[in-house]
């Protein structure tokens, strides 16, 4: 299944219906929605919906109530944070896609995060292709004839879409992505880390950031350079008065 909820709504509890509100009492369309999903899903089915990024560190009751679901009764299977602006021109709301598989049983050991910069159009809202349209979308390639031919994007074409290489690591993500560092691009948390912290699921929670270390010159060697600067003007001001006399 995959879904785009109307994000930001409300509705009145008399209007919602109720076996929804048993799932989670709450007024925001956003979270009802993905009590929906839940409901509608069969055990096994899987699900990829996009949501507002408040979904995912949302304080309430209902947030809160809708992340452990995910967690604890089903499987969640990962988080990809959405470049800013994808929905301009119509809206600017920051968003991410929630991957999860309805089990009634459980199953989340680690979470999968990436985080999405690029999808190959500019991000104003112009919403320009930044790249060729054989080369956009999450299976770069072109048609010759009745053979569709793979293309791979190099350094400079893989900044501007995330897409193929999202597509990539997802499929790594029980494998190879359990061993890259917090501070990639993608990576794994494991279940335990998301309980600690009240199933919080904002990539930012868990993502390294490694700041360079400043380079700064020994205090001797500014010191002597200020010296000789001084040294340089009170001979500059000793000749403009010799002139001056």
């Amino acid at each position: 299944m995959l879904a785009n909820p109307p994000c930001a709504g409300a509705l009145d509890y008399e209007t919602t219906a109720k076996d929804l509100l048993k799932i989670v009492k709450t007024k925001k369309t956003e979270l009802l929605f993905m009590a929906l999903f839940l409901k509608l899903l069969k055990p096994g089915g899987r699900a990829a919906v996009i949501v507002p990024d408040g979904v995912l560190f949302g304080s309430s009751t209902a947030h809160k109530a809708i992340r452990r679901m995910l967690v604890e009764d089903h499987r969640l299977d990962g988080i990809v944070k959405l470049p800013s602006g994808v929905f301009r021109p119509y809206a600017g709301v920051s968003t991410a896609i929630v991957f999860f598989t309805k089990t009634n049983s459980g199953g989340t050991d680690y979470v999968w995060f990436y985080d999405g910069r690029a999808d190959g159009f500019s991000l104003d809202d112009k919403r320009t292709p930044l790249l060729p349209s054989d080369k956009i979308g999450p299976n770069p390639g072109r048609r010759e004839g009745a053979t569709v031919v793979s293309l791979t994007l190099d350094e400079a074409e893989a900044v501007k879409n995330d897409l193929p290489d999202i597509a990539a690591r997802w499929a790594e993500r029980t494998g190879s992505e359990r061993e890259r560092p917090r501070t990639a691009q993608s990576f794994c948390v494991p279940k335990a880390e998301i309980v600690e912290a009240a199933y919080d699921l904002s990539l930012n929670r868990y993502k390294e950031v490694v700041h360079e270390a400043a380079e700064h010159r020994p205090p001797k060697e500014i010191i002597a350079e200020l010296k000789a600067l001084e040294a340089e003007i009170t001979e500059g001001l000793a000749e403009l008065v010799a002139m001056l006399a």
